[in-house]
Order: C-alpha cells, then sequence, then structure tokens
C-alpha cells in the first residue's frame, strides 16, 4: 500500500470537545469497514480549521471513497515517497 497526507478543511475542528471528535473518529472508522483492508488510518493531526491525516491505501480513489462515505471531506491528496527524521542526519 502507499502512504498518504490528507488534508481536510473543516471549520471549527479545533474546536470540537473530546465527545465530538470520538463521533468523528467513529464516523471514519465506519466509513474505513465498509471499504474493507485496502485503506488504513494512521493518524491525524488538528489544527484549527484543518485536518492532517496519515492513511495507508491502495490508491486515491479509496480515500475519497472514505471522504464521501464518512461526509468528512478531503481537500488535497499527497502521496508520501519517504520519510526523514533527526536521525537521518546522522552517520551510522
Amino acid at each position: 500500500m502507499k502512504k498518504y497526507l490528507i488534508e481536510r478543511e473543516v471549520p471549527k475542528i479545533g474546536t470540537l470537545t473530546p465527545e465530538q471528535m470520538c463521533d468523528v473518529s467513529a464516523t471514519s472508522n465506519d466509513a474505513l469497514r465498509q471499504l474493507g483492508p485496502s485503506i488504513q488510518w494512521i493518524e491525524s493531526f488538528v489544527a484549527q480549521d484543518k485536518t492532517f491525516c496519515i492513511y495507508l491505501a491502495e490508491n486515491e480513489a479509496l480515500i475519497r471513497q472514505h471522504g464521501e462515505i464518512s461526509g468528512i471531506p478531503v481537500t488535497k491528496i499527497t502521496e508520501i515517497v519517504r520519510s526523514i527524521d533527526p536521525t537521518t542526519g546522522s552517520p551510522s
């Protein structure tokens, strides 16, 4: 599977209560169950009016289907081709 960064514009998502965030997560999980094992949610980062989500998926179409089923908009999808971290700059 490929790894993707999904940007979702969701006004005021950063102000949701823990209970409301639980509902959003449950809605996302329900959509994932419907789509099957070819898509997986890894984690999301919540800003004031956006979320940035990391997903594994066979293709972008599955991510868009997830957005349609869950009602959680997909603004932009970027395939992640490589990752680096602080240890990348250290010699082996």
